[in-house]
């Protein structure tokens, strides 16, 4: 039988499928689960954090919004990592972590040898959790790393912080995918930003969606991607104080890069490049999924490849 996926968004979880959860994970039956939203008490999370230490077919494991929500479901998730061995997508975004949640986390994280993607994104974090995460972004010739990282909606990060993680980004030999949307960055973290990118040999999307830029910014970015030959294929720049003809000016540029790499590289490259940007794809939609249509029936199995669709990449 082929690994299945489990998605749960938003509701209750009884005692039944809590333990058909536990089950799929034990019988190395389930490739995704996600639990977006989900409520459940301290004993079953317990519970299917002990499956999930054992599991060898979990790919991906979305605990959005509020799932690992005291201190010591924190402690248990972290106990869980530190055993597993098979989770490439870890998604957290909206827990209350904290820099105190993401220390006791950060152990397991280090060591996890799988692990290549992760949303941090409205956690509460600050300039401490910014030095922890960038231990999980090693220099060039390391360890491999995260190639995909979110940290929107992180308002306690300082201009320090961002200028920490700037600099770790820059000499990354593996970070593909950047979403720092929806912070408070504003011109000056943006120009460090900028240097970052122009030093990556990997950083192909960037989000800055909401972070306070303005047209000095813009042309900032503008200028590095006109002189600097980067990896960088998507920039977003919506909701900041920008005029729409930079933002054209740039998104035109970056086409024109990308065009002229598919007729030197041929459809093979044109074909991973266009993979290499489903994960920030499906890592902004598993924030958004809304669960099955049908409400009478809140566990969806799914055996038909979505799992392996969302997974390809990270598999690469």
């Amino acid at each position: 039988m082929l690994p299945s996926s489990i998605q749960i968004s938003g509701e209750p979880l009884s005692g039944a499928e809590v333990r058909d959860i536990c089950r799929g994970l034990r019988d190395n039956a389930v490739r995704l689960l996600s639990l977006r939203g989900c409520r459940l008490c301290d004993r079953d999370f317990g519970r299917i954090c002990r499956a999930l230490a054992g599991a060898t077919s979990l790919a991906q494991l979305n605990l959005n919004l509020g799932v690992v929500s005291s201190p010591n479901r924190i402690k248990q998730l972290a106990e869980a990592l530190r055993t597993n061995r098979s989770i490439q997508s870890l998604f957290l975004h909206g827990s209350p972590l904290t820099d105190a949640g993401l220390a006791l986390l950060n152990p397991a994280l280090a060591l996890h040898p799988a692990l290549v993607a992760l949303d941090l994104g409205d956690c509460m974090l600050g300039d401490e959790a910014i030095n922890l995460i960038c231990g999980l972004l090693p220099p060039d010739g390391a360890k491999s790393g995260l190639k995909e990282l979110t940290l929107s909606a992180n308002p306690g990060i300082t201009p320090k912080g961002w200028s920490r993680l700037a600099i770790a980004v820059a000499h990354s030999s593996q970070v593909r995918v950047l979403n720092l949307d929806y912070n408070p960055l504003g011109d000056h973290v943006a120009g460090m930003l900028a240097v970052a990118v122009a030093s990556s040999r990997t950083l192909e999307v960037l989000d800055l969606e909401g972070t306070g830029l303005t047209n000095q910014s813009a042309q900032t970015l503008l200028d590095m991607v006109e002189n600097y030959p980067t990896a960088l294929r998507s920039l977003v720049l919506a909701e900041n104080s920008i005029s729409p003809e930079l933002q054209q000016q740039i998104c035109d540029l970056l086409s024109e890069g990308e065009e002229e790499e598919e007729v030197a590289g041929g459809p093979g490259d044109t074909q991973e490049r266009q993979r290499a940007r489903e994960p920030a794809a499906h890592q902004r939609g598993s924030s958004s999924w809304t669960g099955p249509s049908d409400p009478s029936s809140q566990m969806v199995l799914m055996t038909s490849g979505l799992g392996d669709s969302l997974l390809a990449e990270t598999e690469m």
